[in-house]
């Protein structure tokens, strides 16, 4: 037997790890408990939703969601041994009637009656999961660890220390996403009776909105604009008593309609907005370029 010295040892433990790494497109890696504690509370879960974990390795984060919060959880997971020892993880924990564990390639799922979902997962993974995750009903939450959906921005995203880490920096990055509705197109709506109608010129790319109001004749651009699940904000200076204020404009969309309230200069009103066209979502790739009309 060849001795090995322990440099010479642990160069061949990296080169063995990345071997399997390349051998499977999301090899198990152990989620300690201060992460699987914030993807759950990054996710908002609670007793009335129903968790998806991608890559659910021993089922600790769908049995956390229903032994901690009450939810619902089923996990999908290539290995039968490690699915295995989540299904008696849940059952010593008192969980197993509401959490299930499936030996499944995530691909070939249905991931429509989720309302979270968590990943750990590699990146590339992760890309080929976005088409899917894009159709999820509006509203629903993502959350990932460590691995991004390249330029899908999260609309939120933290940084913890992990000590003990079993790969990397000791700290680990947690994201949210939540799937936004399709808010594009050309909306309408009056700023009360006896006032002309304004309208608005929006693209879409992921959650981000672009574009412009247009008042008096001219392009106002949209400032602050985004979508999160079926809430759509956005800002515009308009004029009002000769002055330029700021609009806060927030509403809930649904179908052809956004309903919510204006703000401006500490006051408010409803705001109901209609759609007269469907526009333009960008969630490929290749993010859009907007021009602002002016």
């Amino acid at each position: 037997m060849i001795a090995m010295g322990k440099r010479h040892l642990a160069v061949c433990v990296l080169l063995l790890f990345a071997a399997s790494a390349r051998a499977a497109d999301a090899p198990f890696v152990v989620t300690l408990p201060t992460v699987v504690d914030t993807m759950l509370k990054m996710g908002g879960v609670t007793a009335g939703d129903y968790v998806i974990d991608l890559g659910s390795g021993d089922g600790r984060i769908v049995i956390a969601a229903a032994r901690q919060h009450g939810a619902r959880g089923y996990g999908v997971e290539l290995d039968p041994n490690l699915v295995n020892t989540a299904r008696r993880e849940a059952q010593r924990q008192g969980v197993a009637d509401r959490v299930t564990f499936e030996a499944e390639n995530l691909f070939n799922i249905d991931i429509s009656k989720a309302s979270v979902i968590t990943m750990y997962i590699g990146e590339s993974v992760n890309l080929r999961l976005r088409p899917a995750l894009l159709k999820l009903k509006p509203g629903t939450r993502i959350v990932s660890h460590d691995f991004d959906l390249g330029n899908w921005p999260p609309d939120e995203k933290v940084t913890i220390p992990v000590p003990g880490k079993p790969y990397g920096p000791p700290r680990s990055d947690i994201m949210l996403w939540v799937v936004p509705a399709d808010a594009s197109g050309r909306w309408r709506w009056s700023m009360g009776e006896g006032t002309a109608p304004l309208e608005a010129q929006l693209e879409q790319t992921f959650q981000m909105l672009a574009g412009a109001v247009h008042a008096a004749g001219r392009g106002v651009p949209v400032q602050d604009a985004r979508v999160r699940g079926e809430q759509v904000s956005f800002s515009v200076m308009l004029e009002r008593g000769g002055r330029a204020l700021r609009h806060e404009f927030k509403g809930r969309l649904s179908g052809d309609t956004i309903e919510g309230e204006v703000r401006a200069e500490g006051l408010q009103a409803p705001w109901r907005a209609r759609r007269s066209a469907r526009g333009k979502w960008h969630t490929d790739l290749a993010p859009a370029k907007f021009e602002t009309p002016r």
